[in-house]
């Protein structure tokens, strides 16, 4: 009988998909960028239909910029709000595998990968019970390389820590 797999969280969705599930506004916003700023709306506000998480980039005079970071911000966001089902035993994603050797994992918070994988440890350790241990043995790492990484994102980790208390375990340093 095959591996049960989980389904893809919708911060791993590829570019078409996610985009197809998003709608999409601009305006104009104030701040740094001087006179050229306000001539045109280069503000991107993103709404993930489905979910309702909704983000926004500013900070550039590029529209096409602050889209790319409207988008990386809505993955991130996405990552964080919504928990999936994974389902024990599972194998880690492709992705995650790729990406831990050796029992190690390395990825920058700005990594495009970054928000796929916060969701899958952030499902994974939820299907353990926010025990960081058992989902990081699941996910194929150290404990150490499981919490570092989880670390790189402190709302992740606050959440992670919530949880935790919230089940009489101690919080995590």
């Amino acid at each position: 009988m095959p591996e049960p797999q989980p389904t893809t969280h919708p911060a791993a969705l590829s570019e078409d998909e996610l985009l197809s599930a998003c709608s999409f506004q601009t305006t104009r916003r104030s701040g740094p960028g001087g006179q050229h700023r306000n001539k045109v709306e280069t503000a991107v506000v993103v709404t993930h239909r489905p979910t309702g998480v909704r983000t926004e980039a500013s900070e550039r005079r590029s529209q096409a910029q602050n889209k790319s970071m409207a988008i990386f911000r809505l993955r991130l966001a996405l990552a964080l709000s919504v928990r999936q089902p994974y389902p024990l035993p599972t194998q880690p994603s492709l992705l995650w595998q790729s990406r831990a050797k050796g029992r190690k994992l390395t990825i920058s918070d700005e990594h495009a990968d970054f928000p796929a994988l916060l969701a899958e440890a952030l499902d994974c350790a939820n299907a353990h019970e926010f025990d960081l241990s058992a989902a990081a043995t699941q996910l194929g790492v150290s404990t150490t390389q499981l919490v570092r990484f989880l670390q790189q994102s402190s709302p992740a980790w606050q959440w992670i820590n919530r949880e935790r208390q919230s089940r009489q375990l101690r919080p995590l340093k």
